[in-house]
């Protein structure tokens, strides 16, 4: 028993390059396997509503606005949360807007939409920043839910059907050309042509 203690011990202590690439191959891949793991855990974390909502300028903001759409609430009982709209769906854009929403974390920090005048007096250009996001990846996070390719052109209004077989079907606009204000009440857009 105790050349056995013996022998294991020299291994750990002395072990041979055998079993050095063996420890280090198994030791980086258990490692990977928990980093992995962890960060992975960490971004599904950010998509809750919880985290979301966490700071009270989103939670006493947007997120009372959501609260009274179509989004929120529905006779089909499907609710949108802020990541489905926020957040792409594939891995590399969810990794990029991340990356981007890491400002909004840094103005949390340092109180630039602290209270409700503050946010209010940036909302026009937090808003046009969400737009342009979403002009430029095709309105992707809508599309996730709002399957063009099954809308039911029958069962809507006829200006609805008439942009939808158009301008939305030949790529010449966008959902959120239409439909902002959506989700969230529209900021002050006087002096804004189209919008007076």
């Amino acid at each position: 028993m105790k050349k056995k203690i013996q022998f294991y011990w020299n291994i750990i202590r002395k072990p041979s390059v055998h079993y050095s690439l063996g420890f280090l191959s198994f030791g980086g891949f258990l490692m990977g396997i928990i980093f992995w793991g962890g960060f992975n855990t960490a971004m599904e974390f950010t998509n809750t509503e919880a985290f979301c909502t966490g700071c009270h300028e989103m939670h006493d903001n947007v997120y009372v606005e959501l609260q009274d759409t179509v989004h929120f609430n529905n006779r089909s009982g499907v609710r949108a949360m802020c990541s489905d709209c926020h957040v792409p769906h594939n891995w590399t854009d969810k990794i990029a807007r991340k990356m981007q929403a890491s400002k909004e974390v840094w103005g949390t920090i340092f109180g630039t939409i602290n209270t409700r005048e503050k946010f209010e007096a940036k909302r026009r250009e937090l808003a046009e920043h969400e737009w342009a996001r979403l002009k430029a990846n095709d309105s992707l996070e809508c599309r996730n839910c709002h399957n063009f390719d099954y809308m039911d052109f029958t069962k809507q209004s006829p200006r609805a059907a008439q942009q939808h077989s158009t301008a939305l079907a030949s790529g010449e606009k966008t959902c959120i050309d239409c439909h902002k204000g959506i989700a969230h009440q529209l900021p002050d857009m006087s002096g804004v042509e189209g919008w007076d």
